[in-house]
């Protein structure tokens, strides 16, 4: 199968990222196997495919939680990525079916390697990177429900600090000019100072706002 140079570049890129997504697939299918039975967090990987959202409705479901909970509860930290379809759908390709499929691709690794720094998105890039992190987690989620009791406590192991970790390094990636600062700056002030008051995903939301400050930087470099 023939693939472009920029799709073979956002494999290139994807492939470092494959460790950290099997480990935390790995982690949400140990702690979701007692709650969910072995074969729903399996599927929920292959369908939902977001780290977050998945561990927020296991959240909701290990604490006592109805489904209809846990999915709103998914949801909600999914809302991310509605500013992140708003930057990146101007560069999909097609009508809205091939538009609304290869939107798909959007994780929050993916979107921020997809960007060229100037307010445009690459998505062949986007969805290079995107493929072998989808395999990854649905891989380790599979690994995770066969194998938990093998591996014990997941905290035990540390993978509960891979997540901040990892975006983290995504984070300093970004910190490239004076706006890209701010942003950050000031998302992270709006999650801290909602995190003890709002339930969980609300922070996450209202901090991806802070991002609409790049929007004049948009704007000058698409006239």
């Amino acid at each position: 199968m023939h693939l472009s140079p920029e799709i073979r570049a956002g494999l290139k890129v994807g492939f470092p990222l494959v460790p950290a997504t099997l480990l935390g697939g790995i982690s949400f299918g140990v702690l979701a196997q007692p709650v969910m039975g072995s074969i729903a967090p399996v599927v929920m990987s292959l369908f939902v495919f977001s780290g977050a959202a998945q561990f927020a409705a296991l959240t909701v479901l290990a604490t006592g939680g109805g489904a209809l909970a846990a999915i709103l509860a998914g949801m909600l930290l999914n809302a991310r990525w509605l500013p992140m379809g708003l930057a990146i759908g101007p560069f999909l390709k097609g009508g809205p079916l091939r538009r609304s499929v290869e939107s798909l691709a959007i994780v929050d690794a993916s979107f921020a390697l997809a960007s060229r720094g100037d307010g445009t998105y690459d998505r062949e890039r986007l969805i290079g990177s995107t493929a072998p992190q989808f395999v990854a987690w649905s891989a380790g989620t599979l690994l995770g429900v066969l194998g938990g009791s093998l591996l014990g406590d997941p905290k035990a192991l540390g993978l509960d600090a891979m997540f901040p970790a990892f975006f983290a390094v995504l984070l300093f990636s970004e910190l490239r000019d004076r706006v890209r600062i701010t942003a950050a700056a000031l998302g992270a002030g709006i999650a801290f100072l909602l995190m003890p008051f709002t339930p969980a995903g609300i922070p996450v939301v209202a901090a991806a706002c802070a991002a609409l400050i790049g929007l004049k930087q948009v704007r000058r470099v698409a006239a």
